[in-house]
């Protein structure tokens, strides 16, 4: 039983508006869904991805409006890596960037950039033998310079866990250890590297922080799952029904909170893939307020409801 690789990342923005124009008009991804928190219906979840809103390519975002900027600190994903073709790709992306006023800056084989809330993301061209790429359609994004999925993510620890031993990744995750705090998840269906960094300083969550990261299964090996990480002393919740994935949540002993769901019944679920992201979904236990919702939440254009 094996990991299927990454199923999403999950972030905080203060304004879901500028969320919707920076990730699916300027990065070109997809707008997936259009849903609200389960746990607080009144704040929206919004969901961007490939075409086809494939685990892997998941980006998601709880908006709690207002939220100010914060910063990550130990114990949380400090930057989010995503893949491109090659360093031609990186190229288009400084210009295109650097355009809508932001200020990317070249690091090596890197293009370093951040979005409106102070997130951090790195683009990194493909190396030998690829995963398959993931992309999302956009008008002015040339599609071999199009995200292509994403590959890894780095979170803060204090320096002295980067050299210990992590038997819940290695052992219950089945990562291996490339040594110097870095580590990559071999999926059955994508790869991922997952890195720690030395801080000493105490995050704020907020606006610009990740909330947690969910790592993809088979639906039938969910149970399995649950089972192997109760077996190692972590706290691990029932099985959660988020209508799109089932999921079941703890905390790995360096404090990032990890998720692991399942790849079905996926986003087509409940509205037709041409139409992803269009309309406003909501969990079936908070169809009773959609009234209320929908005079409350901040109307959201898609751009692809006008194509």
């Amino acid at each position: 039983m094996r990991l299927q690789g990454l199923h999403h990342i999950t972030m905080i923005t203060g304004d879901a508006r500028r969320n919707v124009a920076f990730y699916a008009d300027l990065l070109g991804l997809r707008f997936v869904k259009k849903t609200v928190n389960f746990d607080q219906p009144d704040a929206y979840h919004l969901y961007f991805g490939d075409e086809h809103g494939t685990p892997g390519t998941i980006l998601t975002w709880f908006e709690f409006p207002g939220a100010q900027r914060s910063r990550s600190g130990a114990g949380m994903i400090h930057r989010l890596d995503l893949a491109v073709g090659s360093h031609d790709a990186l190229d288009f992306w400084h210009q295109r960037l650097r355009a809508a006023g932001h200020q990317p800056r070249r690091e090596g084989d890197l293009l370093l950039f951040e979005d409106y809330d102070g997130l951090a993301y790195a683009l990194i061209p493909d190396g030998e033998d690829p995963d398959p790429p993931l992309r999302a359609t956009h008008p002015e994004v040339p599609p071999e310079h199009a995200i292509s999925g994403i590959c890894g993510a780095r979170a803060y620890v204090p320096e002295q866990w980067i050299s210990e031993p992590h038997p819940l990744l290695t052992e219950v995750l089945g990562f291996t250890d490339l040594g110097a705090g870095s580590f990559r998840l071999d999926g059955e269906l994508r790869r991922f590297g997952w890195s720690y960094d030395p801080t000493t300083e105490a995050g704020i969550p907020g606006a610009g922080t990740v909330h947690h990261i969910a790592w993809a299964c088979r639906d039938e090996d969910q149970p399995q799952w649950q089972e192997r990480v109760r077996e190692v002393g972590a706290h691990v919740t029932p099985v959660i029904d988020r209508d799109y994935f089932t999921s079941i949540y703890f905390r790995e002993p360096r404090n990032i909170l990890f998720e692991i769901a399942t790849l079905g019944p996926g986003f087509a679920v409940d509205e037709r893939q041409e139409h992803l992201g269009e309309e406003l979904r909501l969990p079936k236990q908070h169809e009773h307020l959609r009234a209320h919702l929908e005079r409350q939440l901040a109307p959201l254009h898609n751009p692809r409801a006008s194509e």
